[in-house]
């Protein structure tokens, strides 16, 4: 972090409690600048910061004022999903949102990918360029060990102690992402036709997994700060035969929370009570802005119940493809899945990937990347509270890169479907994280990439759409 960032995140944490109020002149650039050891053109930077976030005001020839604070709008509601077995639909639109990848002008709002410019990742491109020599062809591009790189399996069993888990790196499978993993761990727990239970909203992209596999998805209502209602799911898995439960428990995808630890430990009773597996896709996990990151749900099981998931898709970049399950008592089923689906993982990946944090540019890169998020949802939430309509909700991501929009409900955006991609507003809109195709009006939208014109201008261009459908009625 640079000094006028930690100065500008210095200066938010005081205004947001209170020590400085609406309307109150701020400290001179030379007093912080003689106060923090800094430069004058530091303290001027820091200041520019806390304006694009819109906590100050500068007045000419007066200096910067604290700004009048709009009230910060409620996170959303408990959902309240249908609780019954549901078939998934929704491809056709999945894959039209898959689509807009192609459409560069078009802001990535509606995509999962993370920022892959941040120069904390040079050290790993050269490293691929190192690996990917003439003179090492054979043992880069060969087959590899069936469960994956033994270094880097290493490497993910010190990197799996910062949530608590204890886990050998002959328990641990290299897979094709984190979405591999899921799939692995899916089919060698699941036949077609069994149910899954699932936090509502969840990803569209493990739905639409789960739907290739011919399963089905009871969907349990979840709290947008604390996850998934116990309570409801312990019904669930009372009325129905349920075969796993799906969760994304730390720094949730589309939600951001972080489920308590007293939540995470009572979830896995449950799946001891009624002995069945807990998927737990951890692929945001080390994305969480508290430091020492949230413990895991693996991290509390004794039994090998839990299958946990990840990768270094939203921490790295998802172009390397390289993820991992950690499948506790379910290995030898799981390492036979693999066998059948993709043999061995392409080694030269794998390699790179396992110097990167031997090196220790992966933890510095973490720690770059968790305060540039936070700092892009304190910009991002601002200007969704001042350009989209009134009487938004809007989720309290506890880390990753994703915020949840729920709209005034005469917001439907199933019905402007064609008229947003007329106006190349591709998003990612809430039903496609609901088999039964509830949360119709609502969004999740991606901060990872640094907010600029291009940023302000689409988010503008969203919020008058908005606008104007309220207006129509």
């Amino acid at each position: 972090m640079t000094r006028y960032q930690h100065l500008a995140d210095l200066l938010t944490q005081r205004i947001r409690q209170g020590l400085y109020q609406q309307g109150e002149r701020l400290p001179s650039v030379r007093s912080l600048s003689q106060e923090h050891g800094v430069s004058i053109s530091t303290v001027q930077q820091a200041y520019s910061l806390l304006e694009e976030r819109r906590l100050v005001l500068p007045q000419p020839r007066s200096g910067y004022f604290v700004a009048p604070q709009k009230a910060e709008p409620p996170a959303p509601r408990l959902t309240r999903p249908e609780q019954r077995p549901v078939e998934i639909s929704q491809w056709n639109e999945t894959l039209a949102l898959l689509e807009a990848r192609k459409d560069k002008a078009v802001f990535p709002f509606g995509g999962g990918s993370p920022d892959i410019s941040h120069p904390t990742l040079k050290p790993l491109w050269r490293e691929i360029g190192r690996v990917a020599s003439p003179q090492r062809v054979e043992a880069m591009f060969g087959y590899d060990e069936l469960a994956g790189n033994r270094e880097l399996r290493e490497q993910i069993a010190r990197l799996m102690l910062d949530g608590g888990a204890q886990v050998n790196s002959e328990e641990i499978i290299v897979t094709p992402g984190c979405h591999g993993a899921l799939s692995l761990a899916v089919s060698a727990l699941c036949q077609p036709g069994d149910i899954v239970a699932m936090e509502s909203p969840s990803y569209y992209g493990t739905m639409q997994m789960l739907r290739g596999l011919g399963l089905k998805v009871i969907e349990i209502p979840t709290d947008s700060q604390t996850g998934i209602s116990v309570e409801a799911l312990e019904l669930a898995l009372e009325q129905w035969p349920i075969k796993a439960v799906l969760l994304v428990p730390t720094c949730n995808n589309p939600l951001g929370f972080t489920m308590p630890l007293a939540r995470k430990r009572a979830v896995l009773n449950l799946a001891a009570r009624f002995d069945i597996a807990l998927i737990e896709d951890d692929i945001y996990g080390e994305t969480a802005w508290q430091y020492p990151r949230p413990a895991t749900i693996k991290s509390m099981d004794e039994e090998g119940r839990v299958l946990l998931c990840s990768s270094f898709s939203k921490t790295v970049a998802p172009g390397l493809r390289v993820g991992w399950i950690a499948p506790g008592r379910y290995y030898d089923r799981v390492l036979h899945r693999k066998y059948i689906a993709t043999t061995s993982s392409p080694p030269a990946t794998q390699t790179a990937v396992a110097t990167f944090i031997r090196e220790g540019h992966y933890h510095r890169h973490l720690r770059r990347i968790r305060q540039h998020y936070q700092r892009n949802y304190d910009v991002l939430s601002c200007k969704v509270r001042s350009l989209f309509p009134c009487g938004i909700c809007v989720s309290r991501p506890q880390g990753g890169f994703m915020m949840w929009v729920e709209l005034p409900e005469e917001i439907d955006l199933t019905r402007y479907t064609a008229q947003m991609q007329q106006r190349r507003l591709h998003l990612a809109a809430g039903h496609l994280f609901s088999a039964s195709e509830k949360y119709r009006n609502c969004l999740r939208l991606n901060f990872a990439a640094p907010f600029d014109e291009k940023c302000e201008n689409a988010l503008r261009n969203i919020g008058e759409f908005f606008h104007e459908v309220m207006r129509k009625g």
